[in-house]
């Protein structure tokens, strides 16, 4: 592990669509943000709906008719990847606490090997929006000449003191919920409190002000989420916040979030050395870095130094900041603006 451990029997979680070509230089590696699965889009095992489902398909932006897409789980992520909430080998019982440091770069490697074991050695593009924006600057200082490509999605060189700031008030509420048990929880007992504290302000700051006002303005709360509590919900956008808080303590394991939270936090290109020096050595022709002028957790100056720093390392790179009011979540639900810079960019 990039901040030392070690991990055996480590398993990647990962999906794929589209075929390998006869030379394999059409391969997309997709990282994820911190809490989707490997499911970005369906396919006939899994006809679900993914999170980028009107991204990734036959004829889309990332299209499958011509690349052979793979999107794997994160290293540390609870969704089919090792992590936190994973059994040790050596006990049988699951890591929690015991997992070793988790790191950016840990993830990156976690998804180089998982393409290599599909005989892939050189991706036409890696992609990653959030922390995968992080992951796939780690992967181009780790792997160098292993993408051809690379799309960073309102990710960052560094994390920021803002971003670190909320992050670490979200880690704090599930730390300080008693029934987190300084990792040691049940299944049927998680710290659900804590996790949903977390949860809404971590919605309130992936959107904008203008899309909540847009969005909700005063309407009242819907009258299946009343209560006669004192001061409860009143507002549509309290309730709106109850419900993203309920359905992401049902879907994600706590110790999981708090690795992967802290290990975007620590997240610094130049501990590789000088950002440009370190993506020079990568042997990218091109970059494409998109950000969204509202994002409040990766502000679009970040953008731009990313696309500096890339421009500065030899990549033909083409930054687009994007006017969009739905702020850091926005690339996943704009899916005609993003869908239009990647398909531009990928031909």
């Amino acid at each position: 592990m990039w901040r030392g451990g070690v991990l055996h029997g480590a398993q990647v979680a990962y999906e794929t669509w589209g075929e390998l070509n006869a030379a394999r230089d059409n391969a997309v590696l997709l990282f994820t943000g911190l809490s989707p699965s490997a499911h970005a889009a369906s396919s006939p095992e899994d006809p679900r709906e993914g999170w980028w489902q009107r991204m990734v398909g036959p004829g889309l932006a990332i299209d499958t008719d011509r690349f052979f897409v793979v999107c794997v789980n994160s290293l540390g992520s609870c969704f089919g990847s090792t992590g936190p909430a994973s059994a040790d080998p050596a006990t049988g019982r699951p890591y929690r606490l015991s997992f070793p440091d988790l790191a950016v770069e840990d993830i990156a490697r976690a998804g180089h090997e998982a393409a290599r074991s599909l005989g892939i050695e050189r991706a036409d593009t890696v992609i990653g929006p959030s922390l995968g924006g992080m992951v796939v600057l780690a992967h181009a200082a780790l792997f160098p000449g292993a993408a051809r490509r690379l799309i960073s999605i309102s990710g960052t060189i560094a994390a920021s003191p803002f971003a670190i700031a909320l992050r670490s008030i979200q880690r704090e509420a599930i730390t300080s919920d008693p029934d987190w048990r300084h990792g040691h929880y049940t299944a049927d007992r998680p710290p659900a409190s804590g996790m949903g504290l977390a949860r809404k302000l971590g919605t309130v700051t992936y959107r904008s002000a203008a899309e909540w006002q847009q969005r909700f303005d005063r309407h009242p709360v819907r009258p299946d989420l009343r209560s006669n509590e004192p001061f409860a919900a009143e507002f549509s956008v309290q309730g709106y916040l109850e419900s993203q808080a309920r359905r992401w303590v049902n879907a994600f394991d706590a110790n999981c979030y708090l690795y992967l939270s802290r290990a975007m936090d620590r997240f610094d290109l130049t501990a590789h050395g000088d950002p440009a020096a370190v993506l020079g050595k990568a042997g990218l022709e091109q970059a494409l870095v998109i950000g969204v002028e509202s994002d409040l957790l990766f502000s679009i100056t970040e953008q731009q130094a990313v696309a500096q720093a890339l421009q500065a390392g030899g990549a033909a790179t083409r930054f687009s900041p994007l006017q969009c009011i739905e702020g850091h979540d926005s690339f996943l639900l704009d899916i005609e603006r993003f869908g239009r810079e990647l398909r531009s960019f990928l031909v």
